[in-house]
């Protein structure tokens, strides 16, 4: 079992929180003495405060700079696709 507080700040990892949960991109934005600022990414980006405690089933993957910016392209993408269709 792991925790948030291996993580580093500005690394993009893949991760399963739970042992029964999918594989979820986050991005550690900030971190204090006690807690991080963590980016969630599923359909859009969500930010939450998780405490450095806080148990990680499995961290998968560190991503690359490389594979950060493959991943961006798709995302922004979809992004720009999801808020086109809400301009209809």
């Amino acid at each position: 079992m792991y925790s948030y507080a291996l993580l580093e700040t500005g690394c993009y990892y893949l991760v399963q929180e739970k042992e029964d949960s999918g594989i979820t991109l986050i991005k550690i934005n900030f971190d204090s003495d006690h807690c991080v600022f963590v980016s969630i990414f599923n359909e859009t980006e969500e930010q939450f405060w998780r405490k450095k405690n806080d148990p990680i089933h499995d961290i998968v993957e560190l991503l690359s700079d490389d594979k950060v910016k493959e991943w961006e392209a798709i995302f922004n993408n979809n992004q720009d696709a999801y808020y086109e269709e809400d301009e209809e």
